[in-house]
């Protein structure tokens, strides 16, 4: 078991070339705290990579792909094919580091994912998540159902082990000293191989890291949404955990092509619940994206103008390196443009200036309807 797990952390062909390119180029650009951010990409496969956790360090792409939306909670349902496709332009971009979870269906979007990354699994790097019952409904985080979802996923994903396990949301059932005894176990039988948790206090994130470190945690962060960087970020800075950025884009309306007229799918969309995603605000909202229309010209690669999603990445990567923005797309279109914001040149200037006009713009519609809020920040 220990010589597998080993061999599955070891990239190879493409991946193992980029990463000894980038120990001397790109790479040591990104992974440095420095004044500004800026990198090139061929895209064919030079991907910079990032760190995730001081502990049993992780080595990630910069940019993590979401399988979520390839045939849940976005409207769209893509077939195998074109799911398939999609994910093999990620790949080929050099992205190897991919979420999901069980919850995602639930199971069938770890199925496909499983499925459509069977051929590659030994190139890249799996997230999954447990924390809710098998209908999807009801918190559970019981060691029992821990295990259970455990055995299920390494399954369905086609693995021995899991790189990367989330508490996908806290259960106020099971003390938190029970869920990291679980997992603390889970990795010594070798079944898993880091953990992290999702939308989890800065205080529940200390106690949980005493006993059984963290690698990543993974939590909402963008531009409309920069909460996380009051207390969250300097607590996983003083204990050396990495930070997974999920929704960079705001679930789609940070790109600027979400308007008052777009549709979201009630039967396959969270959004048509979510407030912020109501007529009335998107409307109200769309002030950020002039914003960032503006202050994106000139400042992609070439001279040529940043579009607002590779703003709101950029932003993302120059915060902190030991940031992975996690984001998801069914456009092959979208995918490359989202990319590119890895050419675009952002100095902490810049980021000053994006902060102070941002703090001055109120943000209509909650994240959350009130009893998925409920849910997050324990």
């Amino acid at each position: 078991m220990q010589d597998s797990r080993r061999e599955f952390l070891k990239t190879s062909g493409k991946l193992t070339a980029m990463a000894a390119m980038l120990g001397s180029g790109v790479g040591s650009v990104l992974m440095a705290d420095s004044k500004s951010y800026k990198t090139t990409l061929n895209l064919k496969g030079q991907m910079p990579m990032r760190t995730l956790g001081k502990v049993n360090p992780l080595q990630v792409s910069a940019l993590a792909f979401g399988c979520m939306g390839l045939n849940y909670h976005r409207s769209k349902r893509l077939s195998e094919k074109e799911a398939s496709n999609i994910v093999a332009q990620a790949l080929e971009y050099g992205i190897n580091f991919f979420d999901t979870a069980q919850v995602y269906g639930p199971d069938s979007n770890e199925i496909l994912t499983g499925k459509i990354l069977k051929p590659y699994r030994d190139k890249v790097i799996i997230a999954t998540k447990f924390g809710f019952g098998a209908n999807g409904d009801d918190l559970n985080s019981s060691p029992k159902r821990i295990r259970q979802v455990v055995e299920q996923s390494l399954k369905r994903l086609n693995l021995e082990s899991l790189p990367l396990l989330y508490q996908h949301r806290f259960d106020p059932k099971t003390p938190i000293e029970e869920v990291v005894d679980t997992i603390k176990s889970l990795i010594q039988e070798g079944k898993v191989m880091r953990w992290g948790v999702c939308e989890l206090s800065a205080k529940s994130i200390e106690k949980a890291h005493k006993i059984c470190p963290l690698s990543a945690v993974q939590s909402e962060y963008h531009l409309m949404w920069r909460n996380v960087e009051s207390e969250l970020l300097p607590t996983l800075e003083r204990l050396g955990i990495g930070f997974v950025a999920y929704s960079p884009l705001a679930r789609g309306y940070l790109s600027g092509k979400l308007t008052k007229n777009s549709d979201f799918d009630p039967s396959n969309d969270n959004r048509a619940t979510f407030p912020r995603y109501q007529d009335e605000a998107m409307r109200a909202n769309y002030q950020i994206i002039t914003l960032l229309q503006e202050f994106g010209k000139a400042k992609g690669a070439n001279g040529k103008n940043a579009t607002p999603a590779q703003i709101a990445l950029a932003y993302l990567l120059v915060k902190k390196p030991y940031i992975i923005p996690l984001f998801g797309t069914t456009n092959p279109t979208h995918l490359l443009e989202d990319v590119q914001s890895l050419q675009v040149t952002l100095t902490q200037k810049d980021i000053k200036w994006l902060d102070s006009k941002l703090d001055n713009i109120a943000i209509v519609g909650d994240r959350y309807p009130p009893e998925q809020a409920q849910r997050v920040g324990q």
